[in-house]
């Protein structure tokens, strides 16, 4: 049986694709970033919340808010920071939303929907040109390919993957979850984690046609039950890092040539922690020293040392989030802060970061946001 059927679903859209110019991130003024929360609206949350974040203070402030969008839970932003894309987290009609963003007012206008042509898309990605977007279907267990038109106005769907399978958890795993999409820094190798069929299924991409196929190999197997979630890369891009939603553990992999190598693997949890856990996010340090993970239900930002010569992990930690279930966090661009989202307290807690030792430290700042799932920047 064949693991995964690969719709195409044509290329004439090329004609109105637009290649755009990477432009090099510029230093922000005064320090200040622009701040978007990507959140659920099944609440009291109106959409997508923007704000001022200055990143040698810490200090924030309010800018916009994006409305009339359902459930705009995962952002990704342009390589040229002109435009915001989201998913449309919502089962039967799955969207991916574009958007204009203005860096002088902090506003998000929007440009055009797409179907995300699955259920619960939860993650969207662009490619380093600009000119491919990139959904992840929950629900469905697979991922969509949307193309960037000149105005930044995504197209219609030009190829659906449907992954197949299972895995042990029959809970949790009774079919295909795609969970994250994830560019190599080659632009090439597409790294989708699975957290149904416990795989990081790989993809080649093809710029110009936004064309994905099989990778080579095809996939990485992880272990039985571990269910991997997100997924990031070292800034040398020599490793790779996976967390794992349902056994808890973060797995180190060399990178080389489109394939993955697993070398370690560790928990996120204190040794003696006997409780119910989830993982959820995972980012390196701006500089490549330290590796920081979400658990929610123990609440914490688990923390650890990454070896400059093999990449491998030493457990230092963890930090209370003070808040519940930490969807998602960031580090800021300059690596001063760790910003931890905690989707049922409604709070965006900041944390300053030891450089050195990689510990974080409350501010006793955060920003009220209802139910916050996505952290993304702009620089002003």
């Amino acid at each position: 049986m064949k693991r995964r059927h690969i719709f195409f679903l044509g290329c004439g859209l090329l004609a109105n694709s637009f290649l755009f110019a990477q432009t090099p991130a510029k230093k922000a003024k005064n320090d200040d970033f622009h701040l978007l929360v990507g959140t659920y609206t099944t609440g009291k949350s109106e959409g997508i919340y923007v704000y001022k974040f200055n990143v040698k203070t810490g200090e924030f402030k309010a800018e916009s808010i994006a409305k009339n969008i359902k459930n705009p839970s995962f952002l990704a932003v342009s390589p040229d920071e002109k435009y915001v894309y989201s998913a449309g987290e919502v089962d039967n009609n799955g969207a991916v939303h574009s958007f204009s963003f203005n860096k002088k007012t902090g506003d998000l206008t929007p440009l055009t929907s797409q179907s995300s042509n699955g259920n619960y898309p939860c993650h969207v990605a662009i490619d380093k040109t600009g000119k491919w977007v990139i959904a992840g279907n929950y629900g469905a267990g697979s991922l969509t390919v949307l193309p960037v038109e000149a105005d930044g106005a995504l197209g219609k769907p030009t190829q659906t993957i449907q992954h197949e399978g299972k895995g042990v958890n029959a809970e949790r795993q009774e079919k295909p979850h795609v969970h994250s999409i994830n560019f190599a820094p080659n632009n090439h190798d597409v790294f989708v984690a699975d957290l149904g069929i416990d795989k990081i299924v790989t993809y080649s991409l093809d710029t110009k046609t936004g064309k994905l196929s099989d990778g080579n190999p095809p996939f990485t197997k992880v272990q039985d039950g571990s269910g991997p979630r997100h997924f990031t890369m070292h800034p040398n891009g020599k490793w790779a890092y996976v967390i794992q939603e349902l056994s808890s553990q973060v797995t180190v992999f060399d990178y080389k040539n489109g394939s993955l190598a697993a070398k370690q693997s560790l928990s996120t949890l204190p040794a003696d922690f006997k409780g119910d856990n989830s993982c959820a996010d995972i980012h390196v340090s701006p500089d490549g020293k330290f590796l920081y993970g979400s658990n929610r239900f123990h609440d914490t930002i688990v923390i650890y040392s990454i070896d400059a010569k093999t990449g491998t992990l030493t457990y230092i930690g963890e930090q209370s989030v003070m808040g519940k279930v930490p969807r998602n966090f960031m580090i800021d661009p300059t690596g001063n802060f760790v910003l931890v989202a905690n989707q049922k307290t409604d709070n965006i807690v900041i944390f300053k970061r030891d450089k050195q030792k990689g510990t974080l430290t409350p501010t006793g700042k955060e920003i009220a946001v209802p139910t916050p799932v996505c952290l993304k920047m702009i620089n002003f």
